[in-house]
């Protein structure tokens, strides 16, 4: 069985099974407890889960493009409490709008909007997530929160009152309440039919593995010849580089500031001389400093 400490596996998150279940698995799978994420998703969706290994869970806020990219299909004339197919009917209607009305209503979506979180999400109101509050038929007051859409692009009708977008936005946006809202600029009840992540960040669906066949690769021990397990610094890849040398790099780890450092200003992914990626540090005025270390500091 293959044992993992450090890194990033972008895993093709199958339907039916909630994030924590993915964690859940790959914990006994890799041999160890300490794995995170970058971004929840839903049982009925599929696709980019960014599972973080060991000291890589601490890249999880720290990425600097969080961006997402979904596809996903928007179904008219009904609606549901949950706002896709797994909820309760709570309204159908006759479709009277098509492709003319929804191409004519999408450019209102783009940019920077506001979203009232759903009641089924894993928000949490007063110390409580609200899909629990939702459970027992309650209500919770929300505010709604900043999101951004970065575009939404129209990819085709699979059926009569279907239509598939693919959708780029900030983290944080809900697809279902996109959908819906969408669905009411159209003078429609509308809910989520069909979600798919195809990029988190700096992934993409076609670095991901299915789960069955990682964890197939990790019961032979096969996983990390593979390839499949990435490097921690794969997460900061829309990061400058910036190669040290001593005493830099003596400093970085001991937390001191070095002075006078040859490089712009801004936020750089660092490797030492061998290539080895130590972590990110932040130059402002000349003076480099650390900002987090992601390698073992007995290397020094």
């Amino acid at each position: 069985m293959t044992k993992l400490q450090n890194g990033v596996l972008p895993v093709d998150k199958p339907a039916g099974w909630t994030s924590f279940d993915v964690l859940a698995k790959l914990r006994g799978a890799l041999g160890t407890r300490r794995l995170g994420h970058t971004g929840t998703l839903d049982p009925m969706v599929t696709g980019v889960l960014v599972v973080l290994i060991g000291p890589a869970t601490a890249a999880a806020d720290r990425q600097p493009d969080q961006d997402k990219t979904y596809e996903g299909t928007l179904r008219l004339g009904l609606a549901t409490d949950t706002g896709d197919l797994t909820g309760t009917v709570l309204r159908t209607a006759p479709v009277t709008a098509g492709e003319r009305e929804l191409l004519a209503v999408l450019p209102r979506f783009v940019g920077n909007i506001r979203q009232l979180p759903p009641m089924y999400s894993a928000v949490k109101v007063n110390g409580q997530p609200l899909y629990k509050a939702a459970r027992q038929g309650k209500t919770v007051e929300r505010t709604p929160r900043p999101v951004t859409i970065h575009a939404i692009d129209y990819l085709g009708s699979p059926a009569p009152g279907d239509f598939t977008l693919r959708v780029r936005c900030s983290k944080g946006t809900y697809i279902r309440t996109l959908f819906e809202e969408i669905g009411a600029a159209m003078d429609q009840p509308a809910t989520m039919a069909w979600l798919r992540r195809v990029q988190a960040g700096p992934f993409t669906i076609d670095q991901c593995h299915p789960l069955p066949d990682i964890l197939a690769a990790a019961q032979d021990g096969t996983l990390a010849q593979k390839g499949w397990v990435l490097g921690v610094d794969s997460a900061f890849s829309t990061l400058p580089a910036l190669t040290v040398g001593e005493p830099a790099r003596t400093h970085l780890f001991n937390g001191c500031p070095t002075s006078r450092y040859p490089a712009e200003d801004g936020r750089y992914r660092v490797y030492d001389e061998t290539g080895g990626f130590l972590g990110l540090a932040v130059v402002e005025q000349g003076v480099l400093r650390v900002e987090k270390l992601f390698c073992d500091r007995e290397r020094t």
